[in-house]
């Protein structure tokens, strides 16, 4: 095998299963949402169905508390709530999740992502943009939904829950991480030996989470290319003395691919930085954001070449990737 690094795992999850892992991991992110409008249980079907190991699932608040996998805090990129629910926009503009019902929320469809001004699909070449006939579903639904899959076919996927804006959620009244950890552990998800990994861009709700509301799982740290969310501490994090300290807290750092890799110009040989040896030197995994067929790193020449450097080159633990069929062609390909 070609690979710098190999993984191994051993998770005991739900109900006894037991999921396995001698190579780097493959998130699903958002589900198969290449294929699919993202997160949705059809998105998340197909990339269970491709063998992704674990499937991505963002995590946000209704109005009456009820947790529902979304990317965003608002609705009005992904769903046709300007239609529906006209009068909930606030004076941004902007459609919020948190100012709708789980009800009301069940009676939107949820579309291909698309431009807010235009209209315009995000990824032209993906699913169709317009009617699709499926809906929004709470975390508990789609817990139930993998295990489900899990049982039946025999295949164990793990979750990989991000709690999206935790102190926006707070400042308008709303504990989120609260009830997230309560459906993580209601559906067995609740140690480091559950096949789940807790992800936020949110370093100070990460200790909340682990010294105010006991998780015992599994957490990574995202960063977003400028340690947003790291109370302005981000350039020290990503230090080896930083990183170091992040391993008192989490399992992993979660960083952009420009943090890893770059291609300074067309036909240029890929650049690796040192922050995944760094982090492997905390002891800490590296598991980056996001592999897009239809959306490279600038000048990278191919998906192949993407693929090759974050895993030969940089040596990474697992990736989220839209596309989790090459991804694991690729990597099974080397093998």
């Amino acid at each position: 095998m070609t690979l710098s690094r190999v993984i191994g795992w051993v998770f005991f999850g739900f109900s006894g299963v037991v999921f396995a892992q001698n190579r780097p991991l493959v998130v699903a992110h958002r589900g198969a949402s290449g294929y699919l409008p993202e997160h949705t249980l059809a998105a998340k079907a197909y990339a269970h169905a491709l063998g992704a190991d674990f499937l991505e699932q963002d995590i946000v608040l209704t109005k009456d508390d009820v947790a529902v996998v979304l990317h965003d805090i608002y609705l009005d990129t992904v769903t046709d709530v300007a239609k529906k629910f006209p009068d909930r926009r606030r004076a941004d503009g902007r459609y919020y999740v948190l100012d709708l019902t789980l009800a009301e929320l069940k009676q939107l469809t949820v579309s291909e992502r698309f431009h807010i001004k235009s209209g315009a699909a995000v990824y032209p070449r993906r699913f169709p943009p317009g009617d699709s006939g499926l809906s929004i579903s709470t975390l508990d639904e789609e817990l139930q939904f993998i295990q489900g899959m899990n049982r039946s076919t025999g295949r164990a996927a793990g979750i990989y829950p991000e709690i999206k804006q935790p102190q926006w959620h707070r400042a308008q009244g709303h504990d989120i991480s609260r009830q997230v950890l309560v459906v993580l552990a209601r559906n067995g998800y609740a140690t480091k030996a559950d096949a789940c990994f807790l992800q936020c861009f949110e370093i100070e709700e990460l200790r909340r989470v682990r010294l105010e509301l006991g998780w015992r799982g599994r957490s990574i740290f995202l960063l977003d290319g400028k340690a947003k969310g790291a109370g302005g501490e981000g350039s020290r994090l990503l230090t080896a003395a930083g990183l170091q300290e992040l391993a008192a807290w989490v399992d992993g750092i979660g960083p952009a691919l420009g943090q890893i890799v770059a291609w300074p110009s067309p036909g240029s040989a890929a650049v690796v930085t040192d922050l995944v040896k760094q982090a492997h030197a905390a002891k800490l995994l590296v598991h980056p954001y996001t592999i897009r067929l239809d959306e490279l790193p600038k000048n990278c020449p191919s998906i192949d070449a993407l693929h090759t450097a974050l895993f030969n080159e940089a040596g990474i633990d697992g990736v989220f990737s839209d596309f989790t069929d090459l991804t694991l062609a690729w990597l099974r390909s080397k093998r």
